[in-house]
């Protein structure tokens, strides 16, 4: 039997690796290694995408948490994670458009779509974090 209890710290872990790879391939392009890059986004992209995974298994068989917290952080914490989800369905399309354009080499294109998708990747990164932190380490 599997214990999903550990499957919300095992999310956020997978959403501070992909920030961490989003952060290593912001400072590759602007250092030109190309290579490197593709494989720094191409990490970032598969730890969300085993994220995405785990949180809907998680959910799936867990349930949601309720936030335990009570005067102003509680609408600290509903800001966080209000923008969070939203912004995580809004920036699907974009990581998938920026990917497909770096890939096939059709790079002003992506340097576009780019300039958009990494701040919203990293906010849905980091915010991801601090959403698993206040939920399930503060209270």
């Amino acid at each position: 039997m599997i214990d999903y209890s550990v499957l919300p710290a095992v999310n956020a872990t997978l959403n501070a690796t992909s920030g961490i790879f989003l952060l290593t391939g912001y400072v590759l392009i602007k250092r030109r290694q190309i290579d490197a890059h593709r494989r720094a986004m191409l990490a970032a992209f598969t730890s969300s995408t085993l994220f995405l995974i785990s949180y809907v298994v998680y959910h799936y068989h867990a349930g949601s948490r309720p936030f335990p917290g009570q005067g102003p952080i509680r609408a600290v914490y509903f800001a966080i994670l209000v923008s969070h989800v939203i912004l995580a369905i809004v920036i699907l399309p974009f990581i998938i458009s920026t990917l497909t354009k770096g890939l096939r080499g059709q790079y002003a294109r992506h340097k576009r779509v780019a300039r958009w998708t990494f701040p919203l990747w990293m906010y849905v990164s980091v915010t991801g974090v601090i959403v698993y932190l206040m939920l399930y380490q503060l209270y």
